[in-house]
């Protein structure tokens, strides 16, 4: 069986919803909503979390887990402005697995039924050398000039009747060693989409986001 590890990046900034991934959410630290579902995942070998916040884990409380290792973020891969793909590079260069999963603190309502039913959807694959989550759209859209980008404003055929568009919604990403050492990124050149539920998808980047996040967090820690 192919060894996986996930990867979890985390920093300790965050400009828009201040020290979110530390933040409390319905009782619990941001970060642990995925880390616990990762760490409880018997698919996964390993969880690394990349990360320039090892004080503010550590004040916030870290499972006690042999699969997890905390790694320090090197200097010049910290900043807002970095690629995420130079720090899973970072992570795939020093480490040593099949398949890695990225993930991160900011979805914190992904389940481990999905984490597992997603990695079971690459492993059955004969063709796939990546896998990344969307959220699927049927609706009428336009661009910024108010043109129809879709459909056709006089023949409104019932929305479940367009052509889905698929959102890549950045909660999960499964790829191979050779894949990312091949395109130096987490989606290859021959990639699966994996829809997501709508609810699990729920990303934290404003803090309208935060808010609902609080609204559903007690139906998902009820699971």
């Amino acid at each position: 069986m192919s060894k996986i590890i996930a990867l979890m990046p985390l920093k300790a900034n965050s400009s828009r919803v201040p020290g979110k991934n530390f933040k409390s959410l319905h009782g619990k630290p941001l970060f642990r909503w995925m880390l616990d579902k990762l760490l409880i995942c018997e698919e996964i070998a390993q969880v690394i979390i990349n990360t320039d916040a090892q004080k503010e884990l550590e004040e916030a409380g870290l499972p006690d887990s042999s699969k997890l290792l905390i790694r320090d973020r090197k200097q010049e891969l910290c900043g807002d402005e970095v690629s995420m793909n130079l720090v899973i590079q970072d992570d795939v260069n020093n480490s040593d697995a099949d398949i890695y999963l990225m993930t991160h603190t900011t979805n914190p309502f992904i389940s481990l039924k999905t984490l597992q039913d997603a990695i079971s959807t690459f492993r059955s694959s004969d063709n796939a050398d990546s896998l990344f989550t969307v959220n699927r759209h049927q609706t009428r859209f336009y661009d910024k000039d108010c043109g129809a980008i879709n459909h056709d404003p006089d023949n409104l055929i019932p929305t479940q009747e367009l052509e889905p568009w698929l959102e890549e919604n950045s909660c999960m990403y499964i790829f191979s060693r050779d894949s990312f050492n091949s395109t130096n990124a987490r989606i290859g050149s021959a990639p699966l989409m994996y829809e997501t539920n709508k609810l699990e998808s729920v990303d934290i980047d404003e803090p309208q986001d935060w808010q609902l996040a609080e609204a559903l967090a007690p139906v998902f820690s009820a699971e």
